[in-house]
């Protein structure tokens, strides 16, 4: 049984159902080892969202890494003197909460759905003991995430960087 974490936003929830019965057409999971794919899929769970809902918090404890299957989140950094910056937007297929896959204790940024939002979850806990005790299989799942995150975290050090030069 799939139970949906949701706030409001419960329109598509049907829609989402199938989406997540088919998991493997996310590109990050497009021709992954089938015994991999199988191990990782349950550890997945729906989560939706209405528009203006902040789903993880700066400083809060980073729990979930987000698959976004619809909608756009606004990714904010707040220095601890001066005003929050936007530092991205995730959109289909993007991820999100990496700090919760790097075992950090608390999420660096935070994120606010800017649309209404669709995603799959995963608690970074269960990605880590996946990882641990099925080395192979986590050494493909990690890499998968992390080169649909690189090109992202390039552009948003970048981006930070720019801001901090004016």
């Amino acid at each position: 049984m799939v139970m949906f974490v949701t706030g409001i936003y419960t329109a598509n929830q049907d829609n989402m159902l199938k989406r997540f019965n088919h998991m493997e057409r996310i590109p990050m999971f497009k021709n992954m080892n089938e015994s991999y794919f199988e191990l990782l899929k349950p550890l997945f769970e729906p989560f939706t969202c209405c528009s203006g809902i902040t789903v993880l918090q700066q400083g809060a404890p980073a729990d979930y890494l987000y698959v976004v299957i619809s909608g756009v989140v606004e990714i904010n950094y707040k220095p601890y003197d001066g005003a929050s910056i936007t530092i991205n937007h995730i959109e289909k297929d993007g991820l999100f909460g990496w700090s919760a896959v790097v075992g950090s204790e608390k999420y660096t940024s935070s994120a606010i759905a800017i649309e209404n939002l669709e995603t799959l979850r995963i608690r970074g806990s269960e990605l880590r003991r996946l990882c641990a005790d099925h080395p192979e299989a986590g050494l493909e799942i990690l890499e998968r995430l992390a080169s649909s995150v690189s090109s992202r975290v390039k552009d948003a050090h970048e981006q930070v960087k720019s801001i901090l030069e004016q």
